[in-house]
């Protein structure tokens, strides 16, 4: 068993009304200036933003705000985060949105406490953060989990280049988790969401050393709860319990808890997918969901019995430790079905992509850094491996 650190400081506020804390949570933290960072129309039109600006002005916040963060969060929109900060001398960033809106915030907070270099270069990790500006989220999207995590994933518009950063100045001083706000999500957007948890928690899951027992554990209950629940919410968008089991599921995937004792995890589909999302400006999960089966059609044979207790463990299937082989494909494509039955695709012709050769030679070339590094812990993947991953993705 791996040595491990775990380290969540994020404060999590959870259920009904509890946006309506915003402004005395951030009164306690002494702040005085808030930038409200959102991304679409929705949020206003729904009336949240008034709430939150009421709150706001309840505890004697000051605020302004910048709307328009997008899904696979532009640079653009981080450095027109950054000038505003620095004009109206914010101290806090409140982010009110999902994953994207979240990303968003962190990079302008890193930008405004690290004016010494471009914030970019935090991302292609030529430069380490001294600080960020304190930040809060209220979470309208359960999916990223980038409430209690220490990461954030930016698209650099020049290259197309999706790129993270991992810094626990960057974690959220609080997270309010109000499954209620997740009620008006579209289908579509709300099973990505749930693929995203499901993947961060697969991540983690999928390595080649010895593991927890318990954390297995977790990680297995914690994929079946977000089917079950995934299965509900496609019937019933509005039930407020499967609402919550995922929300909450979406923060405890992504928070580190999962990833004690694996070695970080593997993380290869998720480096994939980054350059589809740059590139084509795909949705997150439904990326994910297009990728993962051939990834794990071609990695599997590194260590079969890790995808047979998979299959057993979350899907029932019956594994004979002669045969692992047979239970991990039964257990793909058990994965795969479920992915069918929330509309999520499982290749790229049913993401909408039809790639050319050159296409993905470019996705591999980007994702191999330019044919310097390898992804994935499970099985190393060089640039051809990537190249043969999209291949089979585009193929199937």
């Amino acid at each position: 068993m791996q040595n491990f650190e775990l380290y969540i400081p994020t404060q999590v506020i959870f259920g009904k009304d509890t946006h309506l804390q915003a402004g005395e949570l951030i009164k306690k933290l002494q702040c005085k200036k808030v930038l409200v960072h959102y991304g679409s129309q929705s949020a206003e039109k729904s009336g949240l933003l008034d709430q939150i600006f009421a709150s706001l002005e309840e505890s004697g916040i000051r605020y302004t705000a910048l709307g328009g963060a997008v899904p696979n969060p532009r640079l653009s929109k981080v450095y027109e985060g950054i000038d505003l900060c620095r004009k109206e001398t914010v101290d806090f960033i409140l982010a009110v949105g999902g994953g994207s809106v979240i990303d968003s915030a962190k990079a302008i907070g890193y930008g405004v406490a690290n004016p010494e270099f471009d914030v970019w270069e935090l991302y292609k990790r030529t430069q380490t953060a001294h600080g960020c500006l304190p930040l809060g989220a209220i979470v309208t999207i359960a999916a990223s989990g980038s409430e209690t995590s220490d990461s954030s994933v930016i698209t650099n518009e020049d290259g197309w280049l999706k790129r993270s950063c991992h810094s626990d100045f960057g974690r959220c001083k609080f997270a309010i988790l109000n499954p209620c706000l997740t009620y008006t999500l579209p289908a579509y957007q709300t099973a990505s969401g749930c693929v995203d948890i499901l993947m961060h928690t697969m991540e983690r899951y999928f390595v080649n050393t010895e593991t927890l027992e318990i954390v297995d554990g977790m990680s297995e209950t914690l994929i079946q709860t977000v089917i079950h629940n995934a299965r509900i919410l496609m019937r019933e968008p509005h039930n407020y319990n499967a609402r919550a089991e995922i929300m909450w599921a979406g923060s405890l995937s992504h928070n580190g808890l999962m990833g004690c004792g694996t070695g970080g995890g593997d993380w290869a589909c998720h480096q994939l997918q980054h350059e589809l999302g740059g590139m084509f400006d795909v949705t997150h999960g439904a990326g994910l969901a297009a990728i993962w089966g051939s990834w794990a059609r071609y990695v599997y044979e590194t260590n079969p019995e890790r995808f047979a207790q998979f299959s057993a463990n979350v899907f029932g299937v019956s594994c004979d430790s002669t045969n692992f082989e047979k239970a991990a494909l039964a257990g793909i494509e058990a994965m795969e079905d479920f992915f069918h039955s929330i509309q999520m695709p499982t290749n790229l012709k049913e993401l909408g992509l039809e790639l050319t050769d050159q296409q993905i030679y470019e996705l591999a070339f980007k994702c191999s850094h330019e044919d310097t590094r390898t992804i994935g812990t499970f099985k190393h993947l060089n640039r051809k491996d990537m190249e043969r991953i999209y291949h089979i993705a585009n193929k199937a």
